[in-house]
């Protein structure tokens, strides 16, 4: 049954009750990180507080963008200065890819995923089976926080053991799943085959890659009504789906703002452009945080009657770093494994969607190429970058000299 409601009067504010308290929130939070982190207070230096009384007047502003982070973080490591509170105030510091670091507090639903999460269909008593990961990065905990928040009963399934997860999904019978559209299209056909009785599960809430209508459709079939959200490790939820599936709904505890890549000049509504976010975080006051991914805002309010902003979703990258399963990649992984195999020439990284799955394949330049060799590398990019690829071996001087390490050819359907 369709779970319909609001998880508060935010949501349904009007544009005018939303703004006032948007300038005075950006007002606050700009002094605190000024006050507080010593990153900002040296990148703000020559900003008035009192002056940002609204998203122009934000827009003026400069924007930090996510492929530096890693380096402000080096230099005072593990989190660059960029803290608002007291390390002592922090419960966990994870590691994503890069690296790049990331913190939560012992704060109530610090990621800020219970509100997309009840838009999903998810209540107070629910058992909700989370197959994100809770190893170094944050993205187990940042949805067991968000289904405890809500009242929801979580079993820490965490990734991979798909047999383990069957057995415990039949025994435990959670309603909800949690986890990445992929991981759960596997779990579906696995358990068809292991002939287990997951048909308990009828929400999921999906996200760190993409659901094709295709998908999304298969899931409905199998009785799974399946709705997605879009967020970053830095950031906790940016934007997320509701039943009336007509774009994303931008969270209430952020601003989004969509620029030129490149720049931190806005783009008119409707034009694509880099996701460029402020958090009203206390813990990690970051201002106007360059994403790298690609949206569009959306014109008018989502007929579910949530009258925030709407984006689009994800529309990919400003740069060449994308998301793999869930897991980011970068030119500097492929430049790290290219040194640890120097008998190889050009490498590039192609990225497809294969049977409803992300498939990572290196092309690598080669004359000959042993299968030996063919497993070390391919060992060696599962290490660096933490998700599986297969190696090809093609000609020498044969891959494209135009400066691409990393080619995302995915089309969804």
């Amino acid at each position: 049954m369709e779970r319909t409601g609001y998880f508060d009067t935010l949501e349904t504010r009007s544009a005018e009750e939303r703004e006032m308290a948007l300038a005075a929130a950006l007002r606050a939070q700009i002094t605190h990180a000024k006050t507080n982190a010593p990153f900002f207070a040296e990148w703000l230096k020559d900003v008035d507080p009192a002056a940002v009384t609204g998203r122009a007047a934000l827009a003026r502003l400069p924007v930090l963008r996510k492929g530096n982070l890693g380096a402000v973080q080096k230099k005072k490591p593990p989190m660059g200065g960029l803290l608002g509170v007291p390390l002592a105030q922090v419960q966990h510091i994870f590691m994503s890819p890069g690296p790049i670091f990331e913190i939560d507090t012992v704060e109530k639903d610090y990621f800020r995923g219970a509100r997309a999460m009840y838009a999903a269909g998810f209540r107070a008593g629910d058992i909700v089976h989370n197959t994100f990961s809770y190893h170094l990065t944050p993205a187990g905990i940042m949805m067991e926080t968000a289904a405890r928040a809500l009242g929801c009963i979580v079993v820490p399934g965490g990734v991979g053991q798909t047999e383990l997860q069957l057995d415990a999904i039949e025994a435990i019978r959670p309603v909800g799943y949690v986890g990445t559209p992929s991981f759960l299209k596997i779990l579906l056909e696995k358990a068809v085959e292991l002939g287990k009785d997951i048909s308990s599960i009828r929400n999921a809430f999906v996200g760190a890659e993409a659901l094709p209508p295709s998908l999304r459709q298969m899931f409905r079939d199998h009785g799974i009504s399946t709705l997605q959200s879009y967020g970053t490790a830095d950031l906790g939820t940016i934007a997320y789906e509701s039943q009336a599936l007509e774009g994303m709904i931008v969270d209430e505890g952020v601003v989004v703002e969509i620029v030129r890549p490149g720049t931190g000049d806005l783009v008119a509504d409707g034009d694509v452009g880099e996701v460029v976010v402020t958090t009203f975080s206390k813990a990690y006051p970051l201002v106007r945080f360059g994403t790298g991914d690609l949206s569009t805002v959306l014109p008018g309010i989502s007929p579910c009657g949530r009258t925030n902003m709407r984006i689009k979703g994800w529309m990919g990258r400003a740069d060449q770093r994308t998301k793999v399963k869930g897991m980011f990649v970068d030119p500097e992984q492929i430049a790290l494994i290219a040194r640890r195999h120097s008998e190889l020439g050009r490498l590039r990284l192609v990225v497809d969607w294969v049977d409803q799955q992300d498939v990572m394949t290196l092309k690598a330049e080669l004359a000959g190429g042993s299968t030996e060799l063919a497993k070390s590398v391919e060992d060696n990019v599962q290490s660096v970058c933490k998700v599986r690829g297969r190696v090809e071996f093609v000609a020498p001087g044969s891959l494209p000299n135009d400066g691409k390490v990393i080619d995302d050819v995915r089309k969804y359907t």
